[in-house]
């Protein structure tokens, strides 16, 4: 509360006064790129003029192993830049904003259903090591302070030290993270939220929302601040 007396909101992009509490004013806020219109299960970013309740084909293939994706832009434009800033240049004001932004997506969703749990995607040691923090649980922390939900910080771990996703094909990845999760005590949370910075083939929270399904989650929804087109 100090932090946010002492600096009050200002646009991260323009520089403006932000808007309520957020570090974004409303022009701004604006003009960055929707996700609507999206598939209503993983929240791919669908053609212009899609009908609002559409499953895309994919889904309808198979399945994904969580049952609803939340992202709140396209991963483009100046979206990619914050999340690229936030995750590789220590901007962690940021995990603030989008914490904020999330919390409130959530909270307008059509069944008002909120989570038991927030589960950040964790990150191996040794690169929680090289980066210094996980960009996933300072979101999952300002999310979970606003809704008054939870976050978890160690039941969930990363076991196997896969390469990053964006350096792999989209077909390899699915098999880069099969396994490499566990978690490390009983889930007493029956309905979960994984947040995730970026949603990019779905693999990684797939993976996560399994082995937390095998764990004992009845409910499983993602978050993300991003999801590419």
């Amino acid at each position: 509360m100090a932090f946010e007396s002492a600096y009050p909101p200002t646009c991260v992009l323009c520089g403006a006064a932000g808007f309520g509490e957020l570090d974004l004013c409303l022009g701004c806020l604006a003009d960055l790129p929707d996700v609507a219109p999206s598939c209503e299960r993983c929240a791919l970013p669908l053609p212009a003029g899609t009908p609002d309740g559409i499953v895309c084909g994919k889904c309808q293939r198979q399945p994904p192993a969580y049952d609803r994706c939340i992202a709140l832009f396209r991963y483009q434009g100046a979206v990619a830049r914050l999340v690229g800033d936030f995750k590789f240049r220590q901007r962690l004001h940021l995990g603030r904003l989008f914490g904020q932004l999330l919390a409130e997506a959530a909270r307008w969703q059509p069944d008002a259903s909120l989570p038991d749990l927030l589960v950040p995607v964790p990150l191996h040691p040794s690169r929680l090591r090289q980066r210094g923090y996980n960009q996933s649980l300072e979101v999952a922390r300002v999310a979970g302070r606003a809704l008054g939900i939870d976050a978890d910080r160690s039941g969930v771990e990363r076991v196997v030290a896969t390469p990053p996703q964006l350096t792999l094909a989209r077909e390899e990845r699915q098999s880069n993270v099969r396994n490499a999760f566990r978690v490390r005590r009983p889930l007493m949370a029956r309905h979960v939220a994984i947040i995730d910075d970026v949603v990019t083939t779905g693999a990684t929270v797939g993976e996560l929302a399994r082995v937390l399904r095998q764990a004992g989650a009845e409910r499983v929804d993602v978050w993300a601040v991003a999801r590419t087109p």
